[in-house]
């Protein structure tokens, strides 16, 4: 058995790749960003986006809007827009719950420049987003993601009442 390191196939790879046999395919959408600081991770987080919203309704889940808070006296406001994923047991179980998560995170991954400056979004799916088609989860987020953009002006617009 000869063993082959990997730097002797880099100049294989080079020429190859260099060549019109394989050519390269640059991928759709360059900047897929990371969720990691734009998430609700806290339970007092989800329940002051609870209690500072109404709920509103689309044709696959139910949505929550509000306006960010600090989380105690004195406390610094979050840096950016957050969202959340809630997802109760009526929906089915763990690997169907986590599967209709996972999809929801791709799609708000790829679109989080949409998401609303100074605001928490709260996402509550219905059960047939399971069997949705990719593309049509997608368009309903988005479509979501500009509803919720829209709603954020409206409320910004408004003096809050002391």
């Amino acid at each position: 058995m000869t063993s082959t390191s990997r730097s002797s196939l880099r100049p294989a790879l080079a020429t190859a790749e260099a060549g019109s046999a394989f050519p390269i395919q640059s991928p759709i959408r360059t900047s897929i960003q990371s969720l990691t600081g734009a998430r609700l991770q806290r339970h007092a987080d989800y329940q002051r986006a609870y209690a500072g919203s109404r709920k509103r309704q689309s044709a696959s889940m139910s949505w929550f809007l509000a306006r960010q808070t600090p989380a105690y006296a004195g406390a610094a406001l979050p840096a950016g827009p957050r969202v959340g994923l809630t997802v109760g047991k009526v929906v089915g179980k763990a690997h169907e719950r986590n599967r209709i998560k996972r999809r929801m995170r791709d799609v708000l991954r790829r679109n989080v420049e949409l998401l609303p400056q100074g605001f928490d979004l709260i996402l509550h799916p219905r059960r047939f987003v399971m069997a949705l088609e990719f593309g049509k989860l997608e368009a309903e987020i988005v479509r979501i993601l500009h509803q919720a953009r829209a709603e954020a002006a409206r409320m910004s617009q408004e003096v809050p009442a002391l």
